[in-house]
């Protein structure tokens, strides 16, 4: 499957969740965000919702500082 993640493109072996997703990105899921294809998920629908081929990805995290 391939996927834009943050602007660059990606490609995951078979079915991925966005959960998934996250978890090898960041390793966690404090103090972040995703949208998919412009769509705000919220953390608690990030293990149901299934990533498909050509989807767009946006992970934010927050930072600390001044």
């Amino acid at each position: 499957m391939e996927l834009t993640v943050n602007g660059v493109e990606r490609r995951l072996p078979g079915e991925v969740t966005l959960a998934d997703l996250v978890a090898q990105l960041t390793g966690e899921s404090r103090g972040v965000a995703v949208a998919v294809n412009g769509e705000v998920v919220p953390r608690t629908g990030w293990p149901a919702r299934a990533l498909r081929d050509g989807d767009r990805v946006e992970v934010l995290t927050a930072a600390q500082g001044g």
